[in-house]
Parts: structure tokens; C-alpha cells; sequence
């Protein structure tokens, strides 16, 4: 590529090289054309050669020598940025290894396809910003079924062959100097591994053995040279390796203690001045460098956009994202321009892989051919810079406290200064924890952890409204899980976390006995969005479709079951913390079931159909009632569903094992059960409970429309009518639910027997009463008055004026408010006992009143002053419904 460009700033340019640069000076000297080229103003910036049968190697380091001062002067003139300096260098290493890898399986197997070898950039080269005098760290992969082989060779030894040669090819020296450096010790246990490994074998490497660095090396990694395809089929296998969704905060840990091994082991270059090293100094290249790379570990598994090799992009993305101030993003960009602008400075004298600020002369000599006039202008630009990015890197260790103390009585002391009530019995429990109680503090690492951790979890421990409590309730988790670093880990590098664990050890049982099953639940509540209504079903079928290999069906029970286990858990916490109205949130936990039902319906008919076909002109459908058909559940919900299916039932699959339509829906149906219900190694689901089905528990799992509808028509009870007006089909086709709706919808507008539907549904109600009684005081469902009681006066008006039919029960009580047919006291009876009920689910499963505590969360939750007002608004609540009921049934209200 040729750039036309300001021919005097090319010429200033060239004379700052010819003064300050002698190995500028002497390539300068050594390509006559060239130099005439670029003093007429002319850069080139592609690699090529005038004489394409010079031996591959000759030719490289000539295409190496004009493209280093091409780039130069470039650079010295002002018309490349850093941007387009190291994008120009790294496709030049790109296409030097390349041409490499061709030309060693050519000289070894004439005429073969260059296939089944490739190399993997990693570093600079694999994020596009190579130094001037960069050595290149690729990782050399094969794949022993297409690499080329001579007659009885063996692959592996072929490959360590071509890759030796690679190598000779690239940095061998002659008098036109080299191509490029080439460091092979980023592949697994270089050690012991040849230089070139089989691309199986370094997937299983990378998914059982890798170290937490080699993940954050990972962030940069890029198919570069070779079979792209066999590379790029690598990195997308370890992909999930690299990003998680539920972090190992040890990697996190491990990025900080190489930066801080780093300091220590380049001490001399930490000051700053002259012998500052630009790379690995305090506030210099690196530490931006894992600045961005460890916010990208935290927040990658999850936001594909933030995955971004490029430091400054990386930065950038954060920033956008929220993730880290725009301030921060900012100077970390400018300081990071200027510092690797400065490094090739320094790497253009001599042609030199050095990062250090000369001293003396040679540091004038740098200053002035960056265009200043000493050094003192040159440690003036860069002073403020490495002082921004320090002071920013250093901020990553603003949480971590001094650790408390192994002394009894200075630990106790600590504990009742940081608000504990009773510190001696708390501190008994941290001396046990550091005694190794559980098994999931013994090992040395489980240990270190749980120090590192103390400073940040004691206070938010000791900010709980009863410490004590919440810190037993910490170590019966403990005692369950079976490894406690990830959990102190996370902790440790995420403050706010401790707080909110807290909160839900203190409040929220269930969240708490979720959480000993799945400690990784915590990580979920990382991000933002954590905190936010959850999508809609179309966005939460595609999280729970995304993740998995396609067409593993195991693997997509357990993954499905991990991401409704993961936003079930913070949508919980939404109402723990009190960012959520528990009305939302009850819609939140529909939307996540009904995407659930729909990505394993799919799944499992696939599965199905491998061994039994397709029915023709048929297919499935799933009606929801009860509180999953309107749409809004709790965090215990069952769901209760009724499986339907289309077309004729004398009609037969077309699988290789055939079954007559009824049979094969009947039997589809419990895969599907199971599906949603059964316990895997990721966990249970849903209970699904479907005796709502035509018949109930007598009746076959899955009907016909045509059936359903006959039966809803002459056959159901008024209870069944009841339970319909909350209908809402939740999987199937447009056509199918749409089919299904105008069934229910025909038969609550009056195709249905005559019957005494209040004498009815008032028996119905009497039956209830005595056979399942309020679990509690607090039951907002079962109590007289409660939501059972609203449920039922609804569905009567609703089925008796044949109005206000819509299955979510708010929206139909307020269309039957405007229609004067229902008080409007109802719907705010309505929408404060379902506050009321979701969220004693998660903190007073028993309905029982809780700790005083827990108190204020449920008279926020439902949105009054005080515990006094909570139980002051259930008992009024309570009366209106028994009004309106006994209005309704003509009951008596006692």
C-alpha cells in the first residue's frame, strides 16, 4: 500500500532519523530507492519484493528492513498514529509467518496444501499492536489427520519439523539482519512439550489444566498465520474457557500478583526517570494493560462486546459499558499512546527490544527524535501520564484492609468495634473457620482466601441488622459447600457483594439454601443488569439456546436449568435489595419459566423425533393456568400445564420407530415433564403439576384441541371454568395458540352447560378451607380474605358476566373495575397481597412473622412506613376481600 503524504513533514522526519537513529540512519543508507521514495513524499506500507525467486529468507528481511522505516518515518512524520503503526507491523508478522509456514511444508512436501499447521498470535501480535522491534509469541498447533507428512513420517514429528523450520526461516541473522523473534514459551508446559502440539491435545490442556494467566493471555489470542480455519476451530472450542460467566476471581488475583512480581522483580526500573522502564514501571504500559484485561475477565463472560483484544479498544468498550469511569478510560488511553509511542522512540535507535529510558545523551537522543528538544521536555510529557495510569492501577487494591488478627482477644476486640453484639461467639466461629471446621476450608488455598476476605466481609457482616445471625447463617453455607475459594474470592474483589450477602443471609432463607447449592449463583449478581428486569421471552429463549453445543441435549437440560437457576436467584435478590416492585418481579419469574418451557419443548421434540419422526400436519401445544397463566409467579411457583396437540389423532409419525398420534403426543409429553421437572447434574427445575387437564389424573396427559374442546363445552365442572379463565397458551406455533385461545375464549364467553356457578364456587371454597388451611398468620394466599379468596370472586363475576377476560388477574380486575362490576378497593387488594406473597416466599416461606429484622424489608417490599403498617394493611386488605366476597357468594362475612 503507498501513501502519498506532506513531503516536508517526511523530510523533517528523515533528518531527525539520519541525526538520531543510526539504525535508521544506516537502513536509510542501505536502500538508496527507498530513501529517494519517501523524501518525494511516498510511504509503502505493504510488504513486497522486486524479486519474488530471492530465497524466501533474504527476501522477508528486506521486506522486514523497508517496512520498519517506511513505518519510522511515518511515525517520526506524524502521518501514522499509533494505531496504523502497529497494525502496519503486525500484518507484516502476520504475513512474514505465514509466507514461513508455506515455505517450510513446501521445501518439506512439495506441491502439498498448506494445510493442518497453524499458528496462534497471542500478545501484541494477536491483539494488532506489535512494537517496533517486537519478538512474536505464537503458539504452533497441528493436526496429526491433515498436516502434511513425508512417506512414514510420523504427524507429530512433522509438525515439530515444519515449526523448527518456521523458525530458522524467521530469526536466523545475516548481514540484512533478521525477520523476527520468535518466543515459543507460552504453549502449555513449554518445558516439556515440543514446540509444535496436536490441536485435541492442547484443547484438553487449555479446558482441565491451564493456569489463570494463560486465560488472561487468551484475551489476545487470533488465528493468524497457517490453516486460519484449523486456528479459528481452536479458539472458538476454548472460547467458554477464556470467558465465564461464573468467574474464578483466583485469575483476578493471579493478574495483580504477576503486575506486583513485576514491580518487584523490575525494581530499578519502577522510578520514574531515566532507566524507567516503559513497559513494566510503575504506571506504565503493563499495568494498563491489566487494567483492561482484568475489568474484560470480570465482565466478558458476559458481554461479548467488551471482548475486545486491543488495549485501547478494550478501554474504550468498558468504558461505554459502565464498567469503569469515562475519566479513567481516558487518561489510561492517552497514557497508554504516549508511553508506546515513546517505546518505539527508544526501540528505533539501536533496533533494540528494550522498554528502558536511556540515560544521559542517549536519553537527549530519544527526546529529540520524537521532535522535542531534551530530555527534560521528553520526562515532562511522560511524568503526568505514568502518574495518572499508576495512581488508576493502584486503585484496584482501595478495598483490600488490614487483616484482622489471630490474637483472641485483639480478633474479639476487632469484631465488637466493627458492630458485632456478641464478638466473643463470633469470634469462635472465625477461629473455627481457621481451624479448618468444613472440609471446604482446609486446603492451604481455601485458608488464604478466607484471610484475604476477612477485612471485606466482617464489616458487611457487622452492618447486618442481627451480625450474629447472619454469620452463622454464613457458616451453615460453608459447612455445605465443598470448596470455599471461588465464593471468598469474589468476594474479596467484589465489596458490594459481601453487602448484599449479607442482606440475603440475614433475610432470605431461600436464597440463602439456593446459594449452598450453587455458591457460582453470587457471581451472577455482578453485572448492573443483575438488577434489572429480566428480557422478554424471545431475549431469555435466546440466553438459555446460547451456550451449549447444538444437538447435545443433556447438555442443554443442565444449561437451561443453570440460567433460570441464575436469574430466579437475582431476581430474589431484586426484592432483597429493594431495587424491584416484587409485582415485577413476579412477571420476571413467568418470563423466565415460559422461555424455559419453550427452549426445552424445542429440545426435546428434536430429541424425539431422532427416534419416532414427526407426526405430519401436527404438532404440540402447552397451555399454562393457574399463576403461570397469568403470568405472574413467585419463587416456588409449580407450573401448572395442560398438553395439547393439533391435527387428527388416528394420524402416525414418520420416524423410523412410528406411533400412533395419540401415543406419540402422550409419550412426547412426559419427556417434556421431565424435561422441565427432573433433577440433572445441574439441578431441578420446575414441579409441574398437570391434573388441570381435561379429566384430571383420570384423563390421558395429552388430548386433541377438538377433544379439549368438547370436553370444556358439555363435560368440565365450574372449577375447571374457573381455573380456564386464566388460560394462555405458552407454547406452540402463532397458528396453534392462536387456535387454542379462541377455544377457552368461546367457552368462558358462554359455550359451556348452564350451572350455579356462585352456589358452586362457594362449596368449592368451603371444601378448600377445611382441607388445606393457612400455613401461618402471614399466609396472603389461604387466609380468609386472602388471594385465593380474591381469585375466586373474580373468576365468579368473570364467568357470570362473561367479562373482563383476561388471564393475568390485575389487568382483568381493572377491566372489571371500569366496568363497575368489580370495587375498586380490589385492585389494590390484589396487587398488595401478591407483594405480600412473593416476597414472604423468599423471607417467610412458612408464613410465620419473621425476625424483627426482616421487618422493614417486607413493609418496603409492600410499600408502607412500618412493620405495624404491614400487619394494619393485611388485616384492611383482608376485609375488603371478605366484603367482596360475601357481596359476590351472598356469604355472611364473620
Amino acid at each position: 500500500m503507498v501513501v502519498n503524504t506532506d513531503e516536508r513533514a517526511i523530510n523533517d522526519a528523515v533528518e531527525r532519523a539520519r541525526l538520531w537513529s543510526p539504525f535508521l540512519s544506516l537502513a536509510l543508507d542501505r536502500e538508496p530507492v527507498l530513501a529517494a521514495r519517501l523524501t518525494a513524499g511516498h510511504l509503502e506500507l505493504g510488504a513486497s519484493s522486486s524479486e519474488p525467486d530471492m530465497p524466501v529468507a533474504k527476501r522477508l528481511r528486506l521486506e522486514r528492513r523497508a517496512i520498519a522505516l517506511n513505518v519510522a518515518i511515518g511515525d517520526l512524520a506524524g502521518i501514522l498514529d499509533l494505531t496504523a503503526v502497529t497494525g502496519a507491523l503486525t500484518r507484516f508478522a502476520d504475513y512474514a509467518l505465514d509466507t514461513a509456514i508455506r515455505t517450510a511444508i513446501e521445501e518439506r512436501t512439495p506441491g502439498a496444501e498448506p494445510i493442518g499447521f497453524t499458528a496462534i498470535a497471542l500478545g501484541k501480535q494477536g491483539s494488532c499492536e506489535l512494537n517496533y522491534s517486537s519478538d512474536i509469541d505464537p503458539i504452533l498447533l497441528f493436526d496429526p489427520a491433515t498436516v502434511p507428512c513425508r512417506p512414514r513420517e510420523d504427524p507429530e514429528q512433522a509438525a515439530v519439523r515444519i515449526g523448527k523450520r518456521v523458525v530458522e526461516l524467521l530469526q536466523a541473522r545475516d548481514g540484512d539482519g533478521y525477520v523476527l523473534r520468535v518466543d515459543l514459551r507460552l504453549r502449555p508446559s513449554p518445558e516439556i512439550t515440543p514446540i509444535a502440539l496436536p490441536v485435541e491435545a492442547a484443547i484438553s490442556y487449555y479446558e482441565a489444566q491451564a493456569l489463570p494467566w494463560e486465560r488472561a493471555a487468551f484475551i489476545r489470542a487470533r488465528a493468524a498465520a497457517g490453516d486460519i480455519a484449523l486456528g479459528q476451530r481452536f479458539l472458538d472450542t476454548i472460547r467458554p474457557f477464556v470467558w465465564r460467566r461464573a468467574l474464578d476471581f483466583g485469575a483476578i488475583g493471579e493478574i495483580r500478583g504477576i503486575s506486583a512480581r513485576i514491580r518487584d522483580h523490575h525494581s530499578r526500573g519502577q522510578a520514574f526517570g531515566p532507566g524507567y522502564d516503559l513497559k513494566r514501571g510503575r504506571g506504565g504500559i503493563r499495568e494498563a494493560e491489566f487494567f483492561a484485561q482484568i475489568h474484560q475477565l470480570i465482565h466478558g463472560g458476559r458481554d461479548p462486546v467488551l471482548r475486545a483484544p486491543a488495549t485501547r479498544d478494550a478501554l474504550a468498550r468498558l468504558a461505554e459499558a459502565g464498567w469503569i469511569g469515562t475519566e479513567e478510560s481516558s487518561a489510561l488511553i492517552d497514557g497508554y499512546t504516549v508511553l508506546r509511542t515513546i517505546e518505539h522512540r527508544v526501540q528505533m535507535i539501536d533496533d533494540r527490544q528494550t522498554h528502558a529510558l536511556p540515560a544521559g545523551d542517549a536519553l537527549d537522543r530519544v527526546a529529540r527524535l520524537h521532535g522535542l528538544d531534551d530530555s527534560g521536555a521528553l520526562l515532562a510529557l511522560l511524568a503526568p501520564r505514568v502518574a495518572a495510569t499508576g495512581r488508576i492501577y493502584d486503585a484496584l487494591d482501595d478495598t483490600v484492609r488490614p487483616a484482622f488478627s489471630h490474637d483472641p482477644v485483639t480478633l474479639e476486640a476487632d469484631l465488637a468495634e466493627a458492630g458485632f453484639d456478641e464478638p466473643d461467639n463470633a469470634r469462635r466461629r472465625i477461629e473455627a473457620w481457621r481451624g479448618g471446621a468444613y472440609p471446604a476450608l482446609r486446603s492451604p488455598a481455601a485458608r488464604e482466601a478466607l484471610e484475604a476476605v476477612l477485612p471485606t466481609l466482617v464489616p458487611a457482616l457487622a452492618a447486618a441488622p442481627v451480625p450474629l445471625a447472619a454469620l452463622l447463617r454464613l457458616d451453615a453455607l460453608l459447612e455445605r459447600l465443598p470448596s470455599a475459594i471461588n465464593i471468598f474470592r469474589l468476594l474479596e474483589a467484589r465489596p458490594g457483594l459481601a453487602t448484599l450477602l449479607a442482606a440475603i443471609l440475614s433475610h432470605a432463607p431461600t436464597l440463602a439454601d439456593d446459594l449452598g447449592r450453587r455458591p457460582d449463583l453470587l457471581d451472577g449478581l455482578i453485572d448492573a443488569s443483575a438488577f434489572e428486569p429480566v428480557g422478554d421471552v424471545a431475549a431469555l429463549e435466546a440466553i438459555m439456546s446460547a451456550g451449549e453445543p447444538s444437538g447435545d441435549y443433556q447438555a442443554r437440560l443442565d444449561y437451561v436449568r443453570r440460567v433460570v437457576g441464575d436469574l430466579r436467584f437475582a431476581l430474589g435478590s431484586q426484592i432483597v435489595a429493594g431495587v424491584s416492585d416484587p409485582l415485577d418481579v413476579a412477571a420476571g419469574y413467568a418470563r423466565v419459566a415460559e422461555a424455559a418451557i419453550g427452549v426445552l419443548a424445542r429440545a426435546t421434540i428434536v430429541e424425539f423425533a431422532k427416534a419416532h419422526g414427526r407426526v405430519p400436519g401436527s404438532e404440540l401445544v402447552v397451555l399454562a393456568l393457574g399463576r403461570m397463566g397469568g403470568a405472574m409467579l413467585t419463587h416456588a411457583s409449580d407450573l401448572d400445564l395442560v398438553y395439547l396437540f393439533t391435527g387428527d389423532f388416528a394420524d402416525e409419525s414418520d420416524g423410523a420407530k412410528p406411533l400412533g398420534a395419540t401415543l406419540y403426543y402422550n409419550r412426547l409429553a412426559q419427556r417434556v415433564t421431565a424435561a422441565l421437572s427432573v433433577a440433572t447434574a445441574a439441578g431441578p427445575l420446575y414441579q409441574i403439576d398437570t391434573r388441570l387437564r381435561p379429566s384430571g389424573g383420570q384423563g390421558p396427559l395429552v388430548v386433541t384441541l377438538d377433544s379439549f374442546a368438547r370436553y370444556q363445552r358439555e363435560d368440565a365442572w365450574t372449577w375447571e371454568h374457573m381455573a380456564l379463565t386464566r388460560a394462555r397458551p405458552v407454547f406452540g406455533s402463532r397458528d396453534a395458540r392462536n387456535a387454542v385461545a379462541a377455544i377457552v375464549r368461546d367457552v368462558l364467553e358462554g359455550d359451556r352447560p348452564v350451572r350455579d356457578i356462585v352456589s358452586e364456587a362457594r362449596s368449592m371454597r368451603a371444601e378448600m378451607a377445611a382441607h388445606k388451611p393457612p400455613k401461618g398468620p402471614l399466609d396472603a394466599k389461604l387466609l380468609p380474605g386472602g388471594l385465593v379468596d380474591v381469585e375466586f370472586a373474580v373468576h365468579v363475576v368473570q364467568l357470570t358476566h362473561r367479562a373482563g377476560l383476561d388471564p393475568n388477574l390485575g389487568t382483568a380486575i381493572a377491566a372489571l373495575v371500569e366496568m363497575g362490576l368489580v370495587p375498586p378497593p380490589m385492585r389494590t387488594a390484589h396487587d398488595v397481597l401478591t407483594r405480600l406473597l412473593v416476597t414472604l416466599r423468599l423471607v417467610a416461606p412458612d408464613a410465620t412473622p419473621p425476625g424483627h429484622a426482616t421487618e422493614d424489608l417486607i413493609a418496603r417490599a409492600i410499600g408502607v412506613a412500618d412493620w405495624p403498617a404491614v400487619l394494619a394493611t393485611l388485616e384492611s386488605t383482608r376485609q375488603e376481600v371478605r366484603r367482596f366476597w360475601a357481596g359476590v357468594t351472598g356469604e355472611r362475612d364473620e
